[in-house]
């Protein structure tokens, strides 16, 4: 779009280091950039917001990667993009503040502004200007798409984004509140309707989701182990406290973690790294919007309470598209749970680049055989349940995952 003039660019050694749009979630194709708090030619430091950006699950600011200037500025307001394209570049510190050249004594006329071009299939569109000489409202392809389906007339949808923009969940809630729905709509609004005989396309969303899946599985070499949990004391004490189990196995992942810290790593390439710090990622389901993994930085510095606080403040502000980029960075480890659905075993995807994951299954009640202090057998009714670990065989063993899973279990079962 445009960078700095020639004259105008920074003096001596700089490197233009690219500022990308980033990955908000597994199943987050595209971002639309929402506004530039820089221009070319402004000074920023890292870390700090050069732009904001808008996805289907996170409204976020973009923090710079390096202190410098900003030499380029490559997409514009109100653009949406894939995850990964340059949206900016900035020349690296060091550099002078640049300074354009001066205006001449008497400019000519300007040119004649040539025609856009036409935007690409998916770049977001304006709706008509309003009569007052407001801005036109812009949506992204998601929410066109979502209207075109239903014959809806965007311009009547409040919008509850930033600046009033409107998102899907404002269109999905549009189409609920309507008193009398067209008639071919049989169902609230599914992205991924069957497909016509023949037809084995999927749905942008399920391609992303596929691609990362796919990716660590060909870079992992998954493992996975299972365990059987007795989760009759978790339930009765977690049952007073008003907590979720979920939080007591996170509290006794920890526990493992400090005791088996390999576990608590991360491998890129052949480089493995050992985290300090254990920042806990909870995957969180968000039904037709895919997946996001939040994360709870400093997990180990809290207490069971406080743990399960943490998940729902996340897994809450997940579902309302309020999490920050900062909310699903850095995790070093990460707990599922699909056993709140009634599932009994799985096998989890690890979450790169970490080397390990845990899952959670359903916890029911079965007849199961204990064994007292003297050697005596009797049948009791116990709330039982399954955790599955897959574990990078790149950067463990079987026994190792064994002893994990093994340590994780008598956290959970002390008091049993």
């Amino acid at each position: 779009m445009s960078s700095l003039p020639t004259e105008a660019r920074p003096a001596g050694e700089t490197t233009l280091v690219d500022v990308t749009m980033p990955q908000m979630g597994v199943s987050v194709a595209e971002g639309t950039v929402v506004a530039w708090a820089k221009q070319i030619g402004d000074r920023v430091q890292a870390d700090e917001t050069i732009c904001e950006i808008s996805t289907d699950k996170i409204d976020t600011e973009v923090p710079a990667p390096v202190t410098g200037i900003v030499a380029e500025i490559l997409v514009g307001v109100d653009a949406t993009v894939d995850v990964g394209v340059v949206l900016a570049r900035i020349a690296a510190a060091g550099a002078p503040t640049p300074t354009p050249p001066p205006p001449p004594a008497a400019a000519p006329p300007p040119p004649p502004a040539a025609a856009p071009p036409p935007p690409p299939h998916d770049a977001p569109v304006s709706g008509a200007p309003s009569g007052n000489g407001a801005p036109a409202r812009r949506y992204s392809p998601v929410v066109q798409r979502i209207a075109a389906e239903h014959g809806i007339d965007l311009s009547g949808v409040p919008g509850t984004g930033r600046g009033g923009r409107v998102r899907k969940q404002d269109v999905l809630a549009f189409l609920e509140a309507a008193p009398e729905p067209p008639l071919h709509i049989e169902s609230p609004y599914r992205p991924d309707p069957p497909p016509a005989a023949g037809s084995g396309q999927l749905s942008r969303m399920r391609r992303q989701i596929g691609a990362h899946m796919k990716r660590s599985l060909e870079t992992s070499a998954h493992c996975t182990s299972w365990i059987e949990v007795d989760m009759t004391h978790v339930q009765a004490v977690r049952a007073r406290l008003g907590v979720t189990a979920l939080s007591y196995v996170g509290s006794a992942v920890i526990a493992a973690l400090r005791e088996h810290p390999q576990l608590n790593a991360s491998l890129e390439g052949e480089h493995y790294t050992q985290h300090s710090d254990i920042n806990l990622g909870i995957a969180v389901s968000l039904g037709e919007d895919g997946l996001i993994v939040p994360v709870i930085h400093g997990a180990h510095e809290l207490s069971v309470e406080g743990l399960a606080s943490r998940i729902r403040d996340l897994a809450g502000r997940a579902r309302a598209r309020a999490l920050t980029s900062d909310d699903v960075r850095g995790g070093t480890f990460t707990i599922t749970n699909p056993g709140q659905y009634g599932t009994i075993m799985a096998t989890p995807i690890i979450n790169q680049p970490q080397v390990a994951i845990l899952d959670l299954e359903a916890i029911v009640k079965r007849a199961v055989v204990l064994t007292d202090g003297e050697g005596n057998d009797s049948i009791a009714i116990r709330s039982m349940t399954i955790l599955g670990l897959s574990w990078d065989h790149r950067a463990l063993d079987g026994a190792l995952a064994a002893q994990f899973l093994a340590s994780v279990k008598r956290a959970l079962e002390v008091g049993s």
